[in-house]
C-alpha cells in the first residue's frame, strides 16, 4: 500500500482513540449522513503526498517529444514545454543546471530529457526538473543544424568581407585541440617539415558535453593574451579534429563556438572533420582547411621553398639594378655628346656685356641731365613774394590762436579753483580724527584677539608635547631597567637577544637601572659606544 494511502487509516484510527468521554460508541458504527466518517486532510497534506509519490515512483525518468514555448527568466532558470500531439509535460531546468547541458532546448526540437518528476503545491502542478538533453535522431539533428546555420546566415557572419587574411609567415601558432590525439602530432611534424615556428597548444575536449563550452573558452582566452607579454598571442589560431560521425562533431556546430570564432580577432583556421565533414565553424571561420594537416599547410610556407624564391629575387634584383646603371650611364654619355663647349656657351653673353659696357656712360649723362632739369623746373615757382604772403597768413593764423587762448586758460582756472575750494571745505581735521579714533579701537580689537588667539595656539601644541614627553619618558628603555629588566651587550657594544649570541661572545656587559656590571672578557675600552635598545622595545 502506497505511503499517502496508510497515511489516512493511520489518521483515522488516531481519531478513534480521541473519543471523549461523552460519545456514544454507536456514533462510530452508525453514519446516519453519507461521507460523515470519511477523514478530512488539509492542502498541505494533499499536496506533500502527491509531491512524495511523484518523486517516489518517477525519480529518474527519460521523456521523448517536440520542444514548446521555451522562457528564460530573469534569475537564469529556463522553463520550457515537451510535447506530443495530445499531451504537454512542463520542464524546468534550474541556472546551475543550464551550463551542464549539451543542447539548449530549442522550440520545434525532438528531444530526449532525462530528469525527475516533482509536483508544486503553491499551483496544483507539476513537472519535470530536466538534467540532461539530447537531440532525438540525426534527421533532428540536422533540422536543428540549418537553422543555426540560417539565423547565423543571416546576421551576416557568413560574409566573406568580413573573414580576414591570414598572415604570410606567423611567429606564433595557437592550436586548440585535445592533447593526446594523433591531430596534434601531424600539425606539429608538418609545422616542423615546412617551417618551424612557436606553437602554443590550449587543451580542449574535441567531443561531448563540455566539448563547446571548453572551445568557445580557449577561442576567446588566446584573443585575451597580449601581444608581446610573459605568453604571447598567437598570431594565428588553427582549431583542428579528426573525423567521426554527427554526434561527435556536434560541439563544434554549437552557437557558443559559432559566435566565438565570428568574434575573435585572431585570423582562425578551422579544421574539424575530413574533407566531407563539414560544422558551423568552418563557414565563420577565416579559412577552412580539409584537414588539420593541410591547417599546418595553409599556416606557414615550406622553408626550403621560400629561400629559394629569395634567393632567386635577389639575383633578379642585383642583374636588374646593374642594367639599369649601365643603361643610365650610356644615357648620360649620349646626352653629353649633345651640349656645347663652355666656351661657345659664354660667348654670347660677354658680347652683351661689351655692348653694356659702352652704352653705361651715355646713359647715366642723359639721367643727370634730366634731373638738372626737373630741379630748375622746381625751384622756378619758389619766389620770395610768395613766402612772404604765406608767413605773413600763419603769424595772423597764431595772433588769432593766442588771443583766444588767453580768456579760456582763465576760464578753466577759474573752474579748477571753486573746484578745489568746494574740496578743501570737505577736508577737516574734525573728519580726519574720527577716521583715526575707529582705526585706533579697530587695532585694539584685532591685538586682543590675534593675542587671544596666539595663547590658545601655543597652549594646546605645549601640552601635547608634555604627554607625548611623558609618554616617551614611560615608553623608553630606562624605564624598562627600572621596571626590574635588564639590557646585555656584547664585545663590540651590540644587543645580544639570544642564548647562542650569548655564549659565543667572549664577555658580556649587563646594564641595570643603576648602573653597569661586566662578566668575563678583558677589561677594554670600547671603540664605540653602546648603542641602547630601540624606544619602547621589550626586554
Amino acid at each position: 500500500m502506497p505511503a499517502w494511502l496508510r497515511f489516512p487509516l493511520a489518521r483515522r484510527r488516531a481519531r478513534v482513540g480521541q473519543i471523549t468521554d461523552g460519545a456514544y460508541m454507536s456514533d462510530l458504527i452508525d453514519d446516519p449522513q453519507p461521507g460523515q466518517n470519511l477523514p478530512e486532510f488539509t492542502v498541505a497534506e494533499i499536496s506533500g503526498a502527491v509531491k512524495r509519490t511523484l518523486e517516489d515512483q518517477f525519480s529518474r525518468v527519460r521523456v521523448r517529444g517536440e520542444v514548446g514555448r521555451v522562457f528564460t527568466a530573469r534569475s537564469g532558470h529556463l522553463y520550457y514545454d515537451i510535447k506530443d500531439d495530445k499531451n504537454v509535460l512542463a520542464c524546468t531546468t534550474w541556472k546551475g543546471q543550464v551550463s551542464r547541458l549539451s543542447v539548449v532546448p530549442e522550440e520545434g526540437l525532438e528531444v530526449v530529457v532525462t530528469g525527475r518528476l516533482t509536483a508544486f503545491g503553491g499551483q496544483s502542478k507539476y513537472n519535470m526538473n530536466v538534467e540532461e538533453v539530447a537531440v532525438a535522431g540525426k534527421g533532428a539533428l540536422m533540422a536543428l543544424l540549418e537553422k543555426r546555420k540560417a539565423q547565423l546566415q543571416a546576421e551576416g557572419l557568413f560574409e566573406q568581407s568580413r573573414k580576414r587574411p591570414l598572415p604570410y609567415l606567423p611567429e606564433i601558432i595557437g592550436v586548440v585541440t585535445s592533447p593526446s590525439g594523433a591531430v596534434i602530432r601531424d600539425i606539429l611534424h608538418r609545422l616542423r617539415d615546412r617551417f618551424p615556428r612557436k606553437v602554443l597548444i590550449w587543451p580542449v575536449a574535441v567531443q561531448g558535453e563540455a566539448c563547446a563550452r571548453e572551445v568557445a573558452n580557449a577561442i576567446d582566452g588566446f584573443n585575451l593574451l597580449t601581444p608581446g607579454g610573459a605568453l604571447p598571442r598567437p598570431d594565428l589560431l588553427i582549431v583542428a579534429r579528426g573525423g567521426g560521425s554527427i554526434e561527435d562533431l556536434w560541439g563544434f556546430n554549437e552557437e557558443i563556438v559559432a559566435r566565438a570564432a565570428a568574434r575573435s580577432e585572431i585570423p582562425l583556421i578551422s579544421a574539424v572533420g575530413h574533407e566531407t565533414d563539414t560544422t558551423l565553424i568552418d563557414y565563420v571561420s577565416d579559412r577552412r582547411a580539409p584537414t588539420p594537416t593541410a591547417a599546418a599547410e595553409m599556416a606557414v610556407p615550406v622553408r626550403m621553398e621560400l629561400l629559394a624564391w629569395v634567393g632567386e629575387q635577389q639575383t633578379r634584383l642585383v642583374r636588374a639594378l646593374s642594367a639599369r646603371v649601365d643603361q643610365r650611364g650610356q644615357r648620360l654619355r649620349d646626352l653629353g655628346r649633345a651640349l656645347r663647349r663652355p666656351e661657345t656657351l659664354l660667348e654670347g653673353p660677354q658680347q652683351r656685356y661689351d655692348l653694356m659696357s659702352d652704352r653705361l656712360p651715355t646713359a647715366l649723362m642723359r639721367g643727370v641731365e634730366r634731373r638738372r632739369v626737373a630741379l630748375s623746373e622746381a625751384s622756378g615757382s619758389l619766389r620770395p613774394g610768395l613766402l612772404a604772403r604765406m608767413l605773413g597768413q600763419d603769424q595772423r593764423r597764431i595772433s588769432n590762436s593766442a588771443d583766444r587762448l588767453a580768456p579760456a586758460l582763465q576760464r578753466a582756472a577759474l573752474a579748477k579753483r571753486e573746484a578745489l575750494g568746494r574740496r578743501a571745505d570737505r577736508l577737516t581735521p574734525r573728519v580726519i580724527e574720527r577716521d583715526i579714533a575707529q582705526g585706533r579701537d579697530r587695532l585694539e580689537a584685532l591685538t586682543r584677539r590675534l593675542k587671544d588667539a596666539g595663547t590658545r595656539q601655543t597652549t594646546a601644541p605645549r601640552d601635547r608635547l608634555e604627554a607625548l614627553m611623558r609618554l616617551h619618558e614611560t615608553l623608553g628603555y630606562k624605564a624598562t631597567l627600572k621596571r626590574g629588566y635588564a639590557v646585555v651587550y656584547g664585545d663590540g657594544g651590540q644587543v645580544v637577544g639570544t642564548k647562542a649570541a650569548a655564549e659565543a661572545a667572549a664577555g658580556l656587559e649587563i646594564e641595570f637601572a643603576d648602573g653597569k656590571f661586566k662578566i668575563g672578557g678583558t677589561t677594554r675600552k670600547s671603540a664605540t659606544k653602546p648603542k641602547p635598545p630601540e624606544q619602547g622595545s621589550l626586554f
